[in-house]
C-alpha cells in the first residue's frame, strides 16, 4: 500500500518521499515527473498548449495508476486531491499524509527553486504571495478530506518530518525496510 504525500507546491512532497522511501526500502515517484515524461513537454508547456482541463485529466489518471503500487511513495501533485476519484483512490489505497507551510514559507522555498518557474505555470493572475494564499484556501477543506494525518514543515529538519510521519503513522523497520 503506498504512502501519498500531498499539499501545496513547495511543502516538502518530492523530498521527504525520497526520504521516506530510502527508509522503508520503498520506491518513490513524483506524479508532476509521470506526467511531464508521459506527454514529453513540462506542466508549463502543458497548460499554454493544451489547457488545464487537459493537465488535470493527465493529472487523475497518472494518480489512479499510481495508487495501485505496492510499497510506493508517492509526491501527488498540489493538486491531484481536486478530483473526486483521485482523492478517493488515494485515501483508500494506503496513508494519505498532507503536508504544510505557511504561504511566506511556500513563496521562499518557490523563489530559490531555479526550476519552479520553468516546469509550473501561474494558476490566477494575483501576484505570487495572492495566489499562494488563494489556492491553499480553496484547497484547504479538499486537502483535509483526503489526508490520514497533516504535517507542518514548518521548523524541522526532513529528517524529522520523516521521523514524525513514521512515529504518527505507526510504520516500523525491520531489516527489509517494510513498515
Amino acid at each position: 500500500m503506498p504512502i501519498t504525500l500531498i499539499g501545496y507546491r513547495a511543502t516538502g512532497k518530492t523530498t521527504l518521499a525520497r526520504l521516506l522511501s530510502e527508509r522503508l526500502g520503498w520506491n518513490w515517484i513524483d506524479a508532476d515527473v509521470v506526467i511531464e515524461n508521459r506527454a514529453g513537454k513540462t506542466i508549463a508547456e502543458i497548460f499554454a498548449e493544451d489547457g488545464e482541463p487537459v493537465f488535470r485529466d493527465l493529472e487523475a489518471d497518472v494518480t489512479l495508476e499510481l495508487c495501485m503500487q505496492d510499497n510506493l511513495v508517492l509526491a501527488a501533485g498540489g493538486g491531484a486531491p481536486l478530483r473526486p476519484e483521485s482523492r478517493q483512490a488515494m485515501r483508500d489505497s494506503g496513508h494519505v499524509v498532507w503536508l504544510q507551510a505557511k504561504p511566506e514559507t511556500v513563496l521562499a522555498r518557490m523563489t530559490g527553486d531555479a526550476t519552479t518557474a520553468q516546469r509550473r505555470p501561474d494558476l490566477t493572475n494575483k501576484s505570487a504571495l495572492e495566489e499562494i494564499v488563494h489556492l491553499m484556501d480553496e484547497r484547504e477543506a479538499i486537502y483535509r478530506e483526503t489526508a490520514h494525518i497533516e504535517v507542518d514543515t514548518e521548523s524541522k529538519t526532513p529528517e524529522q518530518l520523516v521521523d514524525e510521519i513514521f512515529q504518527r503513522l505507526g510504520l516500523f523497520e525491520n531489516q527489509e525496510g517494510t513498515p
